[in-house]
């Protein structure tokens, strides 16, 4: 286990080193969230593509701030330098618990390079799939509705001599549609609403949770510093108070 001068030590560049892949994530989020311009349709969603890592979990970053002091070897170097100093100094002791998670990884390597890119092709066919059977609909309703352009444009042709029928006919579809583009209006609103309160709920119920578990994170790592030598000396120590107290009221 780490000692609490190691920690210590470790969490500023630590935290730096977050601070600045947060950063950077957020950059890219609030760039690919743009508005459109006026007029434009808003752009269909497209899957998101997070911050290159390597090995797995390692943001690239972490590698990179090495490489105009060190050079491509350095991040490793460093690793290994300190993996070396913690283990011959004893402040990290492979025990059994370290085996253990060591046999852990092992498996989710295993199952990252073994399974895990079967299941993400079937998964995406599938979507693929998913996205093809939209499509079709799609482009079968616009060819429907452009089938019904054309087909009014020559019932208006053939009914050219009845101008005042036709004057009507155009101011009731014109009613229909403004009577469609407000309720689609009102559909949006509604849906945009929900949405937007789905999200506060999120928010609301990520805090309370990293609330609660910085809470218990704090209350355990007091618990841990107690050692049971450190609470039989309070124990004694406060019998040796009474027994003073007494002395002195007798």
């Amino acid at each position: 286990m780490l000692s609490r001068a190691s920690l210590l030590s470790l969490q500023k560049p630590l935290g730096a080193l977050l601070s600045r892949t947060s950063a950077s994530a957020t950059s890219v989020t609030s760039a690919s969230a743009s508005t459109p311009a006026a007029g434009e349709q808003w752009p269909r969603p497209v899957r998101v593509d997070y911050a290159p890592v390597r090995h797995g979990f390692i943001p690239e970053e972490w590698f990179t701030i090495f490489y105009k002091k060190t050079g491509a070897s350095g991040p490793y170097a460093f690793a290994g330098a300190l993996t070396t100093f913690l283990l011959s100094k004893e402040i990290y002791v492979l025990e059994h618990e370290f085996y253990t998670g060591l046999s852990i990884a092992v498996m989710c390597v295993i199952f990252c390079k073994k399974i895990a890119p079967g299941i993400g092709a079937s998964l995406s066919e599938e979507a693929k799939q998913i996205e093809d059977d939209w499509n079709s609909g799609r482009k079968a309703e616009i060819q429907a509705n452009i089938d019904g352009i054309e087909d009014e444009k020559k019932d208006q042709w053939r009914t050219d001599g009845q101008l005042i029928l036709l004057d009507a006919k155009k101011e009731n579809v014109a009613l229909q549609l403004e009577a469609a583009y407000r309720s689609r209006l009102a559909n949006v609103y509604s849906e945009i609403k929900r949405r937007l309160e789905y999200q506060v709920q999120i928010q609301h119920v990520e805090r309370r949770v990293k609330q609660k578990h910085l809470v218990n994170w704090v209350v355990g790592g007091v618990l841990k510093t107690i050692t049971p030598d450190q609470d039989k000396e309070n124990i004694n120590k406060c019998l040796a108070d009474l027994n003073a107290l007494a002395a002195r009221a007798n």
